[in-house]
């Protein structure tokens, strides 16, 4: 005896709903693909104390890091109100307190989750080192001050200390040559690779207290005491490094200095000033240089109006900067077109605390990007219509019995 009506239906429906099911389950199994999460994002702050201002640099680079050392991008740059923490011998209480503003503002853009996790570095440098020299429980009062100060705030305190000239300059080095990208490159086939090491760029750094110059030297290193060892990125670097404090023990020199040279940014902004960093000759430079040094102080005056913090200091910043690099570094004119005078390089303000955050993040556990399963639109959109039909046949099977059972 065959089926009936209600059973056929009955039976249709069921098998409907198995043949649309099993669909489902084969589009969502095989169709899927692995895809990485996304990684969280990491942060650091370096406090970047000169002998004239303190700036606040926050980074962040992607937790997971590429081969050991994090890509970094500048992501706020704060300049501290005030003078540099060194000014407030008579107040030490205040250094600490002159860097709440900025602060705050970069705990703004660090997800409250994290702010407990991210490193924080105060580094000093010239103004600093003079303050030791001259006064040096004073400078332990700042830094006691500071460190008080930091150390409350939800962040991940690392400490305060007064940066070696060697240190700020090696720093530097990883900075600049991070920045134009001759450390770690992002190929057109989308990978991270190293560039060849004769890309590498030397930096020099003018401070208000000291010079310091750096690079990759052509052979060994004697003195070993100038030499810095990074590993960044997969790969071990050698640099020759040293500091040299030009005025460091003649207070009324370094007063004058002081407030003229802030790191590798007077090289940058005295030059700017005086139209000297779009590649001129070393002549074109020194005609310049004289040519503003014998004006008289009325015509600078009314050349420059509302430059008048800064304009009494060009002749000798300029001056001094010629000198330096010409008589005391042995720049001719034939090599002073290599150098280039910048105050970033690919959007990053270019100093030391760059670098120091760079190699700070191998330090820092990286962590793996999670795995899980995905599908294209156009296969999710089958797979939802085919549950939607194994839904749709089992309540229809489903009313069928019923009704069957009630008749």
């Amino acid at each position: 005896m065959g089926l009936s009506r209600k059973e056929q239906v009955f039976m249709a429906l069921l098998g409907a709903s198995g043949v649309a099911g099993l669909t489902a389950l084969i589009l969502f199994l095989v169709e899927a693909a692995s895809v990485l999460r996304p990684t969280d994002i990491k942060f650091g702050i370096v406090f970047d104390a000169g002998s004239s201002h303190t700036s606040l640099f926050l980074y962040q680079w992607p937790a997971d890091k590429e081969n050991g050392t994090g890509v970094v991008s500048q992501a706020l740059a704060c300049q501290v109100e005030g003078p540099g923490i060194s000014s407030y011998a008579s107040d030490p209480a205040q250094a600490g307190e002159s860097l709440q503003g900025c602060l705050e503002e970069a705990l703004v853009l660090i997800p409250e989750a994290q702010r407990r996790k991210t490193p924080t570095f105060l580094g000093a440098t010239a103004g600093m080192r003079l303050l030791r020299q001259k006064n040096s429980s004073q400078a332990r009062d700042i830094f006691a001050a500071v460190t008080q100060a930091l150390g409350r705030s939800p962040v991940d305190f690392w400490g305060a200390e007064l940066l070696a000239g060697q240190d700020e300059g090696a720093f530097g080095w990883i900075t600049v040559n991070y920045g134009l990208g001759t450390l770690v490159k992002y190929s057109f086939t989308g990978e991270w690779i190293r560039p060849p090491e004769e890309m590498l760029v030397g930096a020099l750094d003018l401070g208000g207290a000291s010079t310091q110059i750096t690079f990759v030297p052509g052979g060994p290193i004697l003195d070993k005491s100038t030499q810095a060892d990074f590993r960044l990125y997969g790969s071990d670097y050698s640099v020759y490094t040293h500091s040299y404090l030009c005025f460091g023990r003649d207070q009324m020199l370094s007063r004058l200095l002081t407030g003229l040279v802030q790191a590798f940014s007077n090289f940058y902004y005295t030059f700017h000033f005086l139209n000297l960093t779009s590649g001129q000759p070393l002549s074109t430079a020194n005609a310049t240089i004289w040519e503003f040094c014998q004006r008289s102080w009325k015509l600078v005056e009314a050349s420059y109006p509302g430059q008048d913090r800064w304009l009494r200091d060009y002749c000798a910043s300029g001056l001094y900067i010629l000198t330096l690099l010409r008589d005391g570094y042995g720049f001719s004119e034939e090599t002073w077109p290599s150098i280039q005078f910048r105050k970033q390089a690919s959007g990053v303000d270019i100093g030391w605390t760059l670098g120091y955050m760079l190699n700070l993040t191998g330090m820092i556990p990286a962590e793996e990007p999670a795995q899980w399963w995905a599908q294209s639109h156009s296969v999710w959109v089958a797979t939802v219509v085919f549950l939607v039909l194994t839904l749709v046949a089992v309540l229809g099977a489903a009313a069928v019995q019923l009704f069957w059972v009630q008749d």
